[in-house]
């Protein structure tokens, strides 16, 4: 057999392939560039405020001597996207089931998905300004203002994307699995429960961190839901501090080693939320190597 010859190349498409991998590179070192100068800002400015009494103490307020670390913002913040997480993730899967599992191509599967999506693109701030009304300063729960309005808040942010992320993840599923399981006589529920559910929680979980990752960094629905204090408190019913409110209040100030602390807790908030992803991240291959 004589040997295949393969048509050359003209000197033009070699000279356009050349071009758009350039165009290429140079749109991912502009989309990088933005990430890594706050990574550096990050580094350079707010290493130097992670001693072990910037993560141990409070801060205290007062205008002369040490302002105090952030502990109390740190372990609000914690506290607050954990309940969050605990309403919006069951939630989020639990409508994404119903979505792929139940509702399928109905009328009503397809009008959650549209208000889903409109969730997905509504600012922060206005899931903050809904819940001051509802919450803070309305009566259907007391007014003032409280770490577990401001979970709430927060768990109308991630919602969207849970159901969204969920969704995606149990499409995925064979649906040879779901028809062999019905085959044997299981009901629907058991199906979902012991079939399309473990096969799909990888994916599921994958989603979840990352939702959790995106309510952790938002500022606006806390100004409007904790509004922040210094002292540590383990009370979900009262104001409580967290990283982005820290930070809000901090970089403001007049005094630079109060600046410096707004610094240091940016820093710690990205190294949370870089945590999430890379758990995030691990999840996911870690489900397709299975």
């Amino acid at each position: 057999m004589g040997e295949t010859t393969l048509p050359s190349i003209s000197g033009r498409r070699r000279r356009t392939d050349k071009v758009m991998r350039g165009l290429l590179l140079l749109a991912t070192a502009v989309a990088l560039l933005p990430l890594l100068l706050i990574i550096y800002y990050l580094l350079h400015k707010g290493l130097s405020s992670w001693t072990s009494s910037f993560f141990t103490t409070d801060p205290n307020g007062n205008f002369f001597g040490s302002p105090g670390g952030v502990r109390s913002a740190i372990l609000g913040t914690l506290q607050i996207v954990a309940l969050a997480s605990l309403i919006a993730i069951p939630i989020g899967i639990g409508v994404a089931l119903y979505l792929v599992e139940y509702g399928k191509d109905s009328r009503f599967a397809g009008l959650i998905r549209y208000f889903v999506d409109v969730m997905t693109g509504v600012p922060s701030i206005m899931f903050g300004l809904f819940i001051y009304i509802v919450l803070v300063t309305g009566h259907v729960a007391g007014s003032g203002f409280a770490g577990w309005k401001a979970a709430v808040a927060l768990a109308l942010l991630m919602l969207p994307i849970v159901t969204r992320s969920g969704e995606v993840v149990l499409l995925l599923v064979p649906t040879d699995l779901r028809e062999a399981a019905l085959a044997l006589g299981a009901p629907r529920w058991r199906v979902v429960g012991r079939v399309v559910l473990p096969t799909a929680l990888p994916g599921l979980m994958t989603g979840s961190l990352l939702a959790v990752a995106r309510g952790m960094g938002e500022t606006a629905p806390l100004l409007f839901t904790a509004f922040g204090t210094f002292v540590l408190t383990g009370n979900l019913n009262s104001q409580m501090n967290a990283l982005p409110l820290q930070i809000f209040n901090d970089i403001t100030s007049p005094r630079d080693i109060v600046v410096q602390r707004a610094w240091g807790a940016a820093l710690t908030l990205v190294a949370l939320v870089l945590i999430l992803n890379l758990i995030a991240r691990a999840v996911a291959r870690r489900s397709r190597m299975a």
